[in-house]
């Protein structure tokens, strides 16, 4: 049974609120998953994703800072998700990087 597509657009904002917080409970879980590695399949990582909640705050007339912002995404100080979780780039990782620029 599909929903009544007005039903659905009297709620898109609530329903893109909760796949939002889906998106970051599940980088939080999965912290393994690279920044890098994000960047090369998707075009986006954690840290645009505190930069476009940061944005879309601006735009909206509220102010947040970049290190608010970048907690509010990866559930701690991005510090501390760095020194526990961040590996180096591979040399293969950053021509990975360099080609999708290119393209």
């Amino acid at each position: 049974m599909c929903l009544d597509i007005t039903l659905i657009m009297n709620k898109k904002t609530e329903i893109q609120s909760a796949v939002f917080e889906r998106l970051i409970n599940h980088l939080q879980n999965e912290s393994s998953v690279q920044n890098i590695d994000l960047m090369i399949l998707a075009g986006f990582c954690r840290n645009c994703l505190s930069k476009w909640f940061q944005e879309e705050a601006d735009n909206m007339g509220e102010e947040i800072d970049p290190d608010s912002a970048r907690e509010l995404v990866y559930g701690m100080p991005y510090k501390e998700w760095k020194t526990l979780y961040q590996k180096p780039a591979t040399q293969e990782q950053l021509d990975q990087m360099d080609a999708r620029k290119n393209k």
